[in-house]
């Protein structure tokens, strides 16, 4: 059985890890770009938003290669990704492909459903209960490695003294990472990637801009759809740092290890200005933006795909963020025909207006700046 998941940051890792341990057949998805996305969109519904159609584009490629069983993650509450799996399903047989899709729902939602969802790929005459929970907790452990790893690159890229050699460590980093199975290897990978990016000379920080990103987790984590900005930024001299990462979203509880604030911490900061849950990220979009401000960050930039109502609340919630709390919001609303050129001229005047907000911060003068 020949076994894939689509890309969403280091999603595919984990699955690749899973595949090791369990000796699955694991097939590496393709990477996203215009083929990919141009025959996800021309099958999946015109309204859906862009994570639907790239995923579907994925798995047409997949199939096509010989890929027999699709991993699709599941979801509850007022978001559509809830119902992605059953239109994949439905698209797909449509167009009269054979295949296994299997929907894992999120351990966050239920425990339960989560290990049925992993169960159905697994023999189940080969590894009990017990392996698998053990073995599952480890491959969380490890998709932890290789967050922080992109954590550390994001602060630390725009402070490099020496060009390239946070993206070297990062080579070096996830190889280190990738060789770690067991607890005691995991833990001793952790101290050695903190050792190799601890060795990074770096710039005096203070002197740089720090931008906080926020939105919807699949735009947000995928270079593709983001135009690379934490390296478009960092190549700017900027400390770069999100408030979406994988581990925090599969992470057994609700501490959110990778971003630092508990889904607690996130809900009291977003209240004054979203005080329920809306769907998909968009609390974790208000709060999120809310705790950059609070720890004095010069600017946030907002990215949505195009129809996502929780993305859509969430900006509508944060032009009252920007203004209350006097920190710059790019809100970035991206779909297939969204050009790089275009979200790169906005990305420039929102450097030049976080360069005047930081300039004001520091002469202690008042001012509100609104979003854009």
């Amino acid at each position: 059985m020949k076994i894939s998941a689509p890309r969403m940051g280091n999603l595919h890792l984990i699955i690749r890890d899973l595949a090791d341990r369990f000796d699955l057949d694991y097939v590496e998805p393709p990477v996203f770009d215009e083929d990919t996305l141009k025959i996800g969109a021309a099958l999946a519904p015109e309204t859906a938003c862009l994570p639907l159609k790239a995923v579907l584009g994925t798995f047409i490629k997949l199939l096509e290669s010989g890929c027999e069983t699709l991993l699709m993650g599941g979801g509850s509450g007022p978001c559509r990704f809830g119902y992605y799996g059953e239109i994949l399903d439905r698209v797909l047989s449509r167009e009269g492909y054979e295949f296994n899709l299997i929907i894992i729902d999120p351990p966050s939602t239920s425990i339960r459903e989560f290990y049925n969802g992993i169960r159905k790929a697994l023999p189940r005459d080969r590894y009990r209960l017990s392996k698998v929970a053990r073995e599952l907790l480890l491959a969380l452990r490890k998709v932890g490695l290789y967050d922080e790893v992109e954590k550390f690159a994001m602060a630390l890229r725009g402070i490099e003294l020496e060009k390239g050699i946070v993206d070297h460590t990062v080579t070096e980093a996830n190889k280190i990472a990738a060789g770690a199975y067991s607890k005691r290897e995991i833990n001793a990978a952790r101290a050695d990637i903190q050792n190799l990016f601890n060795s990074i000379p770096v710039d005096d920080p203070s002197g740089h801009l720090k931008i906080g990103l926020v939105g919807e987790i699949f735009i947000v984590l995928e270079p593709f759809f983001n135009f690379d900005i934490d390296r478009w930024l960092g190549k700017r001299g900027v400390i770069v740092e999100r408030s979406v990462h994988i581990t925090d979203t599969v992470w057994l509880s609700a501490k959110n290890p990778v971003f630092g604030h508990s889904e607690h911490e996130i809900a009291r900061a977003a209240a004054p200005y979203l005080s329920c849950e809306v769907g998909g990220d968009g609390l974790l979009t208000v709060g999120g933006t809310v705790i950059f401000a609070q720890n004095n960050f010069d600017a946030v930039v907002h990215f949505l795909p195009f129809t996502c109502m929780p993305e859509v609340i969430a900006k509508t919630v944060l032009s009252r963020v920007s203004r209350e709390l006097s920190i710059p919001v790019l809100s970035l609303t991206i779909d297939e025909q969204t050009g790089k050129a275009g979200v790169e001229t906005r990305l420039e005047a929102l450097l030049d207006l976080a360069q005047g907000s930081k300039l004001r911060r520091e002469q202690a003068a008042p001012g509100l700046l609104p979003a854009i």
